[in-house]
């Protein structure tokens, strides 16, 4: 199982609708230490018209980081104003973009089912470590 997420760009940031579902989403998992997220494969695929895109992708990138996903990067997706629907066929480089997203994703999860089917185990996950550097 592998998870893509996506957003439009508002106001230089990934829309309030998927922040606020994402922080729910891992904040519930990481609290729970059900592990769901754990080294499956996940990707943003950040939309816009204008600036604001890289803003959002490493906003979104970012939960990755915290759960330990293995991560796609090359989703980064900009794209025009389109005036109609049919025009998102015209987008050659977006849906090249899909396209190799797609196949890497099934790419790795095969890999990842045939290293269980030869025993190859999962690195269990350590319990986090947390130092205070603030002294009395």
């Amino acid at each position: 199982m592998g998870f893509i997420f996506g957003t439009p760009v508002h106001f230089a940031a990934a829309s309030g609708f998927i922040v606020s579902f994402m922080d729910r989403l891992f904040y519930a998992d990481l609290q729970s230490n059900k592990q769901s997220f754990y080294l499956k494969p996940a990707a943003a695929v950040i939309s816009a018209r204008r600036a604001g895109t890289t803003n959002a992708f490493d906003q979104i990138n970012k939960y990755f980081y915290h759960i330990g996903n293995a991560r796609y990067l090359v989703t980064l997706l900009e794209h025009g104003l389109w005036s109609h629907v049919e025009d998102v066929a015209k987008d050659l480089e977006g849906l090249q973009t899909m396209r190799v997203l797609a196949k890497n994703m099934a790419w790795f999860l095969k890999c990842k089912d045939a290293g269980k089917k030869a025993g190859v185990k999962f690195p269990e996950k350590e319990k986090s470590v947390y130092v205070n550097f603030i002294r009395e």
